[in-house]
């Protein structure tokens, strides 16, 4: 019985500590910045830079997301999601994790 009752609460643990790692994979959260691109980061986080951003996306840089405010650039997984807004202030959709966001959603500001 009283291996029952470990093993019991074994996977329970097992299960809570599941719980806990996929705490943040269903929240999303909506920061607003710039797009530019990893070469110029928070310098190139404004208006007069769109032309600057889209010829370093083109050259091969990564899109950025240069958040308003404290200025954190967030390295962005799925680029793809940001075409046509290089150089653009927006309102951006997705999961934060770190330094890194994943895109759902954009929206001109």
């Amino acid at each position: 019985m009283r291996k029952v009752l470990v093993l019991c609460l074994a996977i329970c643990f097992v299960f809570a500590l599941t719980a806990l790692a996929f705490d943040d994979m269903g929240k999303s959260a909506t920061v607003n910045g710039w797009i530019t691109d990893a070469k110029c980061g928070a310098k190139g986080a404004n208006a007069g830079a769109a032309a600057c951003t889209k010829k370093c996306l083109e050259a091969g840089a990564s899109a950025v997301v240069v958040t308003d405010g404290d200025n954190k650039v967030l390295a962005v997984d799925n680029a793809d999601a940001l075409k046509g807004h290089e150089g653009h202030h927006v309102a951006v959709t997705g999961h934060v994790k770190g330094d890194s966001i994943h895109v759902e959603s954009v929206k001109m500001l």
